[in-house]
């Protein structure tokens, strides 16, 4: 991931900075952790966080989902939108990295509307299509390993309700997803998700270069 978009001049940027959108004081004091972080490339920009709380309100989502939580910015970006009885549902594989979102999320008193599912998110996902939660979600957020895209991809539209977004990160994948390399496992999944979302007509979409690529799609 990257924390700005590639490309963009280091003025222009500071602008969209300053003017560009509202990030919350908890969510800045997150973001600025997780700068120090060994991995702290994995982190999801500012803006991206203010575009998923803006797709949460706009919906009037009540239901979400998100498949890779890392250190929390953006479930905690998607649950300060949700109504005090909203549910976010977050799958992720590290106890370690979400240690840090359990704690920002109780500091902003959302963790109430936070469930953590730890373990691979195509058996979490499964585990809610066999409980009968097909069509009941309003937004899901798919930002995990990208070989993995394609099975959460399906699993999600059929958990996401008519009329509700899918959101995915990475989709340019700093070019690696454009022009994949011989051998590039991740690059030539985004290429071939790019390719599948493009023509898959269960959905409206749009890939908006926002920092390393955002595709937003909308379930017909």
């Amino acid at each position: 991931m990257t924390s700005t978009t590639e490309g963009r001049p280091a003025e222009t940027q500071a602008y969209i900075e300053r003017v560009g959108y509202r990030e919350p004081a908890i969510l800045a004091r997150l973001r600025a952790e997780t700068a120090t972080h060994p991995q702290a490339g994995m982190q999801i920009a500012p803006e991206q966080g203010a575009l998923l709380t803006l797709l949460t309100e706009l919906v009037g989502a009540r239901r979400c989902l998100e498949i890779g939580t890392f250190t929390g910015y953006s479930s905690l970006a998607v649950a300060l939108a949700l109504p005090p009885d909203g549910v976010l549902l977050c799958c992720d594989v590290s106890d370690e990295y979400t240690r840090t979102a359990r704690r920002y999320w109780a500091d902003a008193g959302v963790a109430d509307r936070i469930e953590l599912r730890l373990g691979p998110a195509v058996e979490t996902l499964d585990a809610l299509l066999e409980a009968g939660a097909e069509d009941t979600f309003d937004l899901a957020f798919i930002d995990a390993d990208k070989p993995g895209y394609p099975d959460y991809w399906e699993r999600c539209l059929r958990l996401v309700r008519r009329g509700g977004l899918i959101v995915l990160d990475n989709m340019l994948f700093h070019g690696r997803g454009v022009s994949p390399a011989p051998g590039d496992e991740s690059g030539s999944a985004i290429h071939a998700m790019n390719d599948a979302i493009a023509a898959d007509e269960r959905v409206s979409y749009v890939l908006l270069g926002i920092a390393d690529g955002m595709t937003v799609a909308r379930r017909r």
